[in-house]
């Protein structure tokens, strides 16, 4: 009796595996899980493997380095946090893990659980997708600023694009970058750019600061108008760690103002140096062509066809020449055989003339005044006028009288 089933399929490890995974992923794409951080190792390649467990069960969990740049902080080990991720199973080892993209403490107030939820929305709305970022100009003749008129942050950026790129026009729109209102003056100030052409660049920007400092920029009403703006948008909010809604929904993100300066404009002294090389580079290559086109010449001149450019033509005036003597000794040949023919045509021709019969004594009877040679008498009547031909002249005659023999 045999030990393998007869219907059910039999399979490898990798087919079970890989069902086991499709299963797992599909199911539950996206989790929300609780539970304490019991060991965290950030890797060389950027990437943070962690523990995470509770009294009955622990769970392996990954934060890719992608992600880990937009986190402020990573919390400590023993930390009971709340995480959101996807569960992966890893084939080669035949186990599962949590990949992480959002993790914090779970003691985190309303106000972060609020913003998570902002994101997550804003996030199925298209607000974040790549796809949808839009390329700085690399020249731009009007650059927008949006930030408070009186900060550090708005004399760094305006010394940064005088430095860079004085021919542009800076337009400074000031609001309130922090505290109750300022959320509605930022969403105002991008409303009248959009009453305005001509911006080619739009940068959002404040200096950092505490998260209820930054709570302006992770409003809703901010990311709306930074998505409707049809100008480019450099969001340029806090530092590297500060990473708010506007910096997620803008078509770039810039770690401080002054990097946005940097992002939005070219460096003039750069595009001079790069113009001077361009220069010096095309002034070799036509010289190079020069020099070049110049010894041609001189090849081409030293050739024997410039050199002595009759020659040529007086071989070809000599071998005219030659052709012409030969046409006409050919010329003169051919006319001697025609001559030769012709008279040996003439003298064919003369032994058989009747005049030759009428040398010997014979005449030549014909009808007048048709001139037809009279053969018969039948040809005649009787008192027809004739006309009778001899060696030296022609006779006028009547036929008086027709007998036949």
């Amino acid at each position: 009796m045999s030990l393998f089933p007869d219907d059910d399929p039999i399979l490898s490890v990798s087919q079970l595996t890989a069902q086991i995974k499709e299963l797992l992923e599909s199911t539950l794409p996206t989790v929300w899980i609780v539970g304490e951080l019991s060991s965290c190792k950030r890797h060389s390649s950027g990437h943070v493997y962690l523990d995470l467990k509770d009294a009955q069960a622990c769970i392996k969990g990954i934060i890719w380095r992608s992600t880990v740049h937009r986190l402020a902080s990573l919390p400590e080990v023993g930390t009971e946090v709340i995480v959101r991720g996807r569960l992966n199973v890893y084939p080669p080892q035949g186990s599962y893990s949590l990949v992480i993209d959002q993790i914090q403490a779970k003691g985190a107030g309303a106000q972060d659980v609020a913003l998570r939820k902002l994101k997550e929305r804003l996030a199925k709305l298209g607000y974040f997708a790549p796809e949808r970022k839009r390329p700085l100009p690399r020249f731009p003749r009007r650059i927008a600023i949006v930030s408070s008129p009186t900060g550090a942050a708005i004399r760094d950026m305006l010394e940064i694009l005088r430095a860079r790129w004085p021919v542009a026009e800076v337009w400074v729109l000031g609001v309130r970058v922090q505290g109750p209102g300022a959320p509605e003056t930022i969403a105002d100030a991008f409303a009248l750019l959009e009453k305005v052409d001509g911006v080619d660049v739009v940068i959002l920007g404040r200096g950092g600061g505490s998260s209820d400092d930054l709570a302006a920029f992770n409003h809703e009403s901010v990311a709306h108008a930074i998505f409707r703006c049809r100008y480019p948008v450099i969001s340029a909010v806090g530092h590297e760690i500060d990473v708010t809604v506007a910096d997620l929904v803008a078509d770039r993100r810039a770690l401080t103002p002054s990097e946005a300066a940097v992002c939005a404009t070219p460096d003039r002294t750069e595009i001079l140096k790069d113009l001077m090389a361009r220069q010096q580079r095309m002034f070799t290559l036509l010289n190079s062509q020069f020099l070049a086109s110049k010894q041609r010449l001189v090849d081409f001149a030293q050739r024997r066809a410039l050199a002595m450019p009759l020659e040529r033509l007086r071989e070809r005036e000599r071998g005219l020449d030659e052709w012409g003597e030969r046409m006409q000794r050919a010329m003169h040949r051919r006319l001697e055989v025609a001559q030769k023919d012709v008279s040996g045509l003439a003298g064919h021709l003369e032994s058989l003339s009747p005049l030759n019969v009428l040398a010997r004594g014979y005449s030549l009877t014909r009808t007048l005044p048709e001139r037809h040679v009279v053969r018969s008498v039948m040809q005649t009547e009787v008192g027809a006028a004739v006309e009778i031909v001899v060696q030296d002249g022609t006779l006028a005659a009547r036929v008086e009288e027709r007998r036949a023999n």
